[in-house]
């Protein structure tokens, strides 16, 4: 199994409000990919981090193997929520892929 997760960080420019809007968006966006994708067996977005981090969003996702983590990188519902309701509004991404 391979294990899959990105933090972000929202950009500057959102308001308190939007930077709300947007992680919901994102969670569902991104969560709504269960089922969709071949060889995911999980994912999960966390949006209410405490106070002591940095970051403002953390995705947590499980992979049969590295090549369905691959194929969840190019698959076209990926793509089209990364595109629509992720990359607009990050200003960084950090990414630690490993095998469980």
């Amino acid at each position: 199994m391979v294990k899959h997760v990105i933090i972000w960080t929202l950009n500057d420019t959102l308001s308190d409000e939007e930077k709300v809007e947007v992680k919901k968006n994102i969670k569902e966006g991104l969560e709504g990919l269960k089922g969709v994708i071949p060889g995911m067996i999980d994912i999960t977005v966390q949006i209410d981090g405490l106070s002591s981090s940095n970051a403002d969003l953390m995705l947590d996702s499980s992979f049969e193997d590295e090549a369905s983590l691959k194929g969840y990188a190019v698959n076209p519902a990926h793509v089209a929520v990364a595109n629509g309701k992720v990359r607009p509004y990050t200003k960084i991404r950090s990414c630690f892929d490993y095998e469980v």
